[in-house]
């Protein structure tokens, strides 16, 4: 069993066969190339079959791979014959039934699945090369289910990080596992969040102070002027901030202000965003960080409910947040919610700017106008 071992370098296996005889079968020993495990395997008969799949495993089984590669059989010696598999062997190699590749109108589920009948007599020692040219996959977690006599796709968040170049298939789309400028983008992304978070843990040259009512953070220029072009203006013109690198945020506690720059520095969790979404938008409005300010908007769109569409209704008009205005205009008029505040609506009637009152009077003329 010597020559059952495949050598791979890069995305090439090589598999040298020292002794074959006619009538016989050999299965090589599993190589690794991408996510998984292959065998190829020779049988002689009339024709010598050459088979190439994947070993049974959960991978295969999860993410079956599409694999597209070139198949090539040479003698060994002064003479080298090669053969190669006719054009580019496009395939997908399947562990389940669910999954199908526009390639073949059929799924394809074990080593008989592909084969190359190669109708030449080699003797003697001979070389199996497979280059693999691409492979891809079904997102994790993507696959078919019968809906009402129809499929439906459902497909993982794994292609926000592959980049891939995308090969449809009929139960939606594969991705290449190989195009690595989203993995290494990815990879880059959160070796810096991790060299930020250093930064504003540790303080590391730290050189600038912000005093809160209830404490002061450390924080750095560049990062704060990258984020804010308030922030950039206070250290570019000869203004207080600058002499003193010192910023004074009077009007947000320690905990909140703790949470803006953690957001700014990248590291901020979805519990600490989410408990702070207000004071974080009036800083969002007040030193002019769009994706910060959009990021509260779609947040305080997702849970309006009874108790906060008035209070949800005045941040949008205080801070000009149409989508949010419009929601919670929707939420009152068009589903009738209205009627849950009418205790609370008359003490918002006092508070609530007139131009406001307006617009709510002209979405009820427009909800309820006369069929």
């Amino acid at each position: 069993m010597g020559d059952s071992k495949v050598e791979t370098i890069s995305r090439l296996a090589q598999w040298r066969i020292d002794n074959f005889s006619p009538c016989s079968y050999k299965k090589s020993d599993p190589f690794k190339v991408g996510l998984w495990n292959w065998h190829l395997s020779i049988e002689k008969n009339r024709y010598m079959y050459i088979r190439l799949f994947p070993e049974p495993s959960r991978v295969s089984k999860e993410q079956p791979p599409y694999a597209k590669f070139i198949l090539r059989i040479s003698n060994v010696g002064a003479n080298r014959r090669l053969f190669i598999s006719p054009g580019f062997a496009l395939l997908s190699l399947f562990l389940h039934t669910l999954f199908v590749c526009v390639f073949h109108d059929r799924p394809l589920r074990t080593c008989d699945d592909f084969y190359w009948p190669v109708d030449s007599s080699f003797h003697g020692r001979f070389i199996i090369d497979v280059e693999f040219l691409d492979l891809r996959i079904c997102p994790i977690n993507s696959f078919l289910s019968p809906a009402g006599g129809k499929y439906k796709y459902y497909s993982s968040l794994i292609t926000c990080f592959l980049n891939p170049l995308v090969v449809k298939t009929q139960g939606g789309e594969t991705v290449s596992i190989w195009p690595m400028d989203g993995a290494i983008q990815s990879m880059s992304t959160q070796t810096t969040l991790r060299c930020l978070a250093r930064m504003l843990d540790e303080g590391l040259h730290a050189d600038v102070t912000i005093k809160t009512a209830e404490g002061t953070l450390r924080a750095h220029k560049a990062v704060l002027s990258a984020s804010s072009p308030v922030f950039e203006s206070m250290f570019h013109h000869n203004l207080k901030e600058k002499e003193s690198s010192t910023i004074h945020i009077d009007d947000m506690s320690l905990e909140s202000c703790t949470a803006l720059l953690n957001y700014l520095y990248g590291t901020i969790n979805q519990e600490d965003f989410w408990k702070h979404r207000l004071p974080l938008l009036g800083a969002a409005n007040k030193y002019d960080i769009v994706d910060l300010k959009d990021a509260c908007e779609e947040s305080l769109l997702e849970d309006i409910n009874s108790q906060n569409v008035l209070e949800r209704l005045q941040e949008a008009w205080l801070y000009q947040l149409t989508k949010l205005k419009k929601g919670c205009m929707t939420y009152l008029f068009d589903f009738g919610k209205i009627y849950d505040v009418r205790e609370e609506i008359n003490n918002f009637f006092r508070q609530a700017d007139r131009e406001l009152m307006l617009d709510m009077f002209q979405e009820v003329l427009t909800v309820w106008k006369p069929v």
